[in-house]
């Protein structure tokens, strides 16, 4: 006897709906990317984690968002990879629904975010998305953070140790 149990599909916020779209048209290997005021509002909404994967000294020396989970992907000055990344993340988001869970991935600039990202889809998060500018923004030709893009220069809350 067999017994057909139907799988529970999350609905997804419009803006999540539209990052993963945007994701499949571009051949993501993660869910999609959503812009840091995008990623304050689904936060404030309690629709999604936000899990913040810089370094602990990232964190202490730069400033976080209060209130964010933090696993890291890479530690140390040298930012050597974190070989439990993904067991610590889903350690981190068990009571918010684990691998299903909306997850939501803040680096500095958004690239180890995606990385980040990446090897969570490959190890069964399916509703992982990277936050796009990370915290500090991409770097400039006078080789600063901050002045175009991310987190901070949107001017959205982060505190600092």
């Amino acid at each position: 006897m067999s017994v057909e149990v139907e799988e529970e599909v999350i609905a997804l916020p419009e803006a999540l709906e539209q990052a993963r779209a945007s994701a499949a048209e571009n051949n993501l290997p993660y869910a999609g990317g959503v812009r840091p005021p995008v990623a304050w509002e689904l936060v404030q909404k309690g629709q999604a984690v936000l899990v913040d994967v810089r370094s602990g000294e990232e964190r202490k020396f730069v400033g976080h968002v209060s209130g964010s989970q933090h696993v890291a992907w890479a530690t140390g000055t040298a930012l050597t990879r974190n070989p439990r990344f993904v067991r610590e993340l889903e350690a981190k988001l068990a009571k918010d629904g684990g691998k299903e869970a909306v997850v939501l991935l803040l680096c500095r600039s958004g690239k180890r975010s995606a990385l980040a990202a990446e090897a969570a889809a490959k190890a069964g998060f399916t509703n992982v998305f990277n936050v796009l500018e990370g915290f500090e923004g991409e770097i400039d030709e006078h080789q600063h953070r901050g002045g175009s893009d991310g987190w901070r220069f949107h001017r959205l809350p982060w505190v600092q140790d």
